[in-house]
């Protein structure tokens, strides 16, 4: 009764840290959306490093309450991370704006076939048959309802191949750093948010002024578009957190094709919101292609074969300082 009780655990663990990450993750689009639309706060970057100075806050509370622990990331490795991790935030902000919105979807898309690649090359990963059909279906479906007008340029396809790559590599080494030096989603969020705290809140107003022209110490700022910065920043907090919980349990392929499940809600929230039009027969059927892939996907990775290594080990560092959260346990718990 042990393995399976343990097992039962684990599941209802799982659903948890992805419900978590979805609904953190489409409120803060919301909210994002309520406060650039409504008060025209347009300074996508400064507001991310305003994201993660309040979970740098957060990870200094818990750091003095005890969930985390001194643990050890070589700099170089951080360094690589806070990189990539403000390339893709820089890159996919370029690329919405240099880019037709479909164009930008279809980079979006193409972030999953990324991290395959990135899965297959480093951690010599093997996907199923039906593992890699559930993947297209994923992305025909998201690709329907999403993707209208596609129109592109050299610069724009340029910002948007370094977004994509970008993204995925952040997306892997967060997974890489936590089996390698046996940390915690707690652990290695306390190493990475004050570097990128630091790096965008000094180069953020920069960025942004090349960006729209406009300079954030010109903002007028009022008592509600303070109060949704604010309100946005501490759901950040979860959406950061909670990023980085599943990426571990899970792997960054899982977390880009079961995190399109976040596409569809914002847009199925988007049209009851904001009054968008649009909820025509081919975006509905996009949808539940989509849904359908996903629950494909999630049943073909789980099952033996579907998704395993190729006589290759990553070595794990134990160390005896490092402390797992309920949230984190099991942390290698697929063949990955």
């Amino acid at each position: 009764m042990a393995p399976t009780s343990s097992k039962d655990r684990k599941a209802v663990a799982d659903v948890g840290a992805w419900l978590f990450n979805v609904t953190t993750s489409v409120g803060i689009i919301m909210v994002n959306k309520k406060l650039m639309d409504h008060y025209g706060f347009s300074f996508a970057t400064t507001l991310t490093g305003l994201h993660f100075g309040m979970t740098t806050l957060m990870t200094l509370v818990l750091r003095f309450l005890g969930f985390i622990q001194p643990t050890h990331l070589p700099f170089v490795d951080l360094a690589k991370f806070a990189l990539c991790a403000n390339f893709s935030i820089v890159g996919m902000n370029v690329s919405l704006m240099w880019n037709s919105v479909g164009f930008y979807q279809i980079a979006k898309l193409s972030m999953i076939p990324v991290s395959c690649l990135l899965e297959v090359l480093f951690d010599k990963i093997r996907y199923s048959r039906d593992t890699k059909l559930s993947i297209v279906v994923v992305l025909l479906g998201v690709g329907i309802c999403t993707v209208s007008d596609v129109s592109v340029n050299t610069k724009g396809f340029v910002a948007a191949a370094i977004a994509v790559w970008s993204t995925a590599l952040q997306q892997y080494y967060v997974h890489f750093l936590q089996k390698k030096y046996a940390l915690g989603s707690f652990d290695l969020l306390g190493h990475t948010a004050p570097v990128q705290a630091g790096s965008l809140i000094l180069c953020g107003p920069i960025i942004d002024y090349w960006l729209t022209g406009l300079r954030v110490d010109l903002f007028q700022f009022s008592f509600p578009s303070l109060f949704f910065i604010i309100l946005s920043c501490s759901i950040a907090v979860g959406t950061n957190l909670s990023q980085f919980i599943c990426i571990g349990r899970f792997t960054a392929v899982s977390f880009q094709v079961l995190g399109h499940m976040k596409t569809v809600l914002v847009l199925v929230l988007g049209f009851f919101l904001f009054g968008r039009q649009g909820l025509n027969l081919q975006v509905v059927l996009g949808m539940l292609m989509a849904v359908v892939g996903m629950v494909w996907y999630g049943n073909a990775s789980s099952k033996p074969g579907g998704k395993e290594k190729r006589a290759y080990v990553l070595p794990i560092k134990v160390s005896k300082n490092s402390v797992s959260s309920e949230d984190d346990e099991e942390l290698v718990s697929n063949k990955t």
